[in-house]
């Protein structure tokens, strides 16, 4: 059995993915998270305007990281690095 993900992994995975925008159900395959976890950690990145849902033309729903979200996600990875010793 593996080692669980935290939820700073799962955080930093879900900002990763959403980059170049995504749909919810690539971004739960993509993440490895059953949608009722996933479901959770977007509900707080929308409120904390970490991802953004944008609609199309056609009723598909994208969700993108945010400038917000960028930065954030930059400065876990900065954290997670320095922590490695």
């Amino acid at each position: 059995m593996g080692v669980r993900r935290g939820e700073v992994q799962i955080l930093i995975d879900v900002l990763n993915t959403s980059m170049n925008g995504v749909k919810v159900t690539h971004l739960m395959y993509r993440t490895n998270l059953s949608y009722s976890t996933l479901r959770k950690y977007m509900s707080a990145s929308l409120r904390q305007g970490l991802i953004s849902k944008v609609s199309g033309s056609d009723g598909s729903v994208m969700y993108y990281t945010t400038d917000k979200g960028r930065l954030l996600l930059g400065r876990l990875k900065e954290v997670k690095l320095t922590l490695r010793v």
